[in-house]
């Protein structure tokens, strides 16, 4: 049975699509048929696109098949391809963040554990350096020595200054003396990394609530960016954690960590449409250098097509 399925799970979204979904060749001229909609549908699902995104794809196909307008697979193809564009897609420029027009520019960095948010900050770092922007970064994840100690190391090798705190410490007193540490140094730009217990301690809510609070009286209109970090491999079990974490602040935009290949795309299709927000960045390895802004057309050509 899961040898089975890792089989099912080879090949890029269409070719799974086409040897499961697809069988009769006389599919689409017949129109789909219920058979044909739930061997696509269990396809969808097990690509970790969940059910909503699943019904809305299926559903969208099944009209234009019903009303004629797709005939041939490469029609079936072109359609998907625009369908999964439209689900992905955000307002805007992606990778264009917000600039303070008074005062240094305050990203916060939020989510759970093991997503990646530290190296996320410091890819983060690197890119707004090549923007040509000032960098400080503030290491307010303080549950963790590790954390602090590996965005140490990090700073240390961009050249960037770090503030951080005591392991124990507040974190909203971090983010605090960080931006007066960018105020007196002239910066332009403070990433705080969070702290980012599993999402279901309300203690931790509390005090990303408090953080942002203590950020927006000390420089009015902070934050300025609420990036949610989630691990595309888990799934449906981001989706729930960015639902948690929106409750409690206001998340600007999604960076998805882990997308080097061996994570199932689909789970952004079903981030970005359960989560309203738009997919920022995307970080594809573990080098400073792997953090790309988003592009929703490319990704769902990279979904279909799959692994080479």
């Amino acid at each position: 049975m899961a040898e089975g399925r890792m089989k099912d799970q080879e090949g890029g979204l269409w070719a799974r699509l086409k040897r499961f979904a697809l069988t009769d060749v006389g599919a689409l001229m017949r129109g789909l048929n219920a058979e044909d909609l739930e061997r696509m549908e269990r396809v969808l699902i097990e690509a970790d696109f969940g059910v909503p995104a699943t019904v809305e794809l299926t559903q969208a196909l099944e009209d234009e098949v019903r009303k004629g307008k797709l005939k041939t697979e490469d029609d079936l193809r072109q359609a998907l391809h625009g369908r999964l564009t439209a689900l992905l897609d955000g307002a805007g420029n992606p990778g264009a963040l917000a600039r303070s027009e008074d005062g240094p520019t305050v990203i916060l960095l939020i989510g759970v554990n093991g997503t990646g948010k530290t190296t996320t900050a410091a890819k983060l770092a690197r890119r707004l350096q090549r923007e040509g922007r000032k960098v400080l970064l503030a290491a307010a994840d303080t549950y963790r020595a590790g954390a602090i100690s590996q965005l140490q190391v990090w700073a240390e090798r961009l050249g960037v200054p770090c503030v951080a705190g005591a392991p124990g410490g507040d974190p909203a007193a971090v983010a605090f003396d960080a931006i007066g540490a960018a105020v007196s140094r002239g910066l332009d730009t403070v990433v705080v990394d969070t702290a980012g217990r599993l999402h279901t301690q309300e203690g931790l809510m509390d005090e990303l609530r408090k953080l942002v609070r203590v950020v927006s009286r000390r420089l009015p209109g902070a934050p300025h960016e609420t990036l949610l970090v989630l691990d595309g491999t888990v799934g449906q079990n981001a989706i729930q954690q960015g639902r948690l974490f929106a409750q409690a602040v206001s998340p600007t935009g999604i960076v998805v960590t882990k997308l080097d290949g061996s994570a199932r795309g689909g789970a952004v299709t079903a981030l970005r449409r359960e989560l309203g927000l738009p997919i920022r960045f995307i970080g594809v390895g573990e080098s400073l250098d792997d953090l790309q802004p988003f592009d929703a057309r490319k990704f769902a050509e990279n979904l279909l097509a799959g692994p080479a």
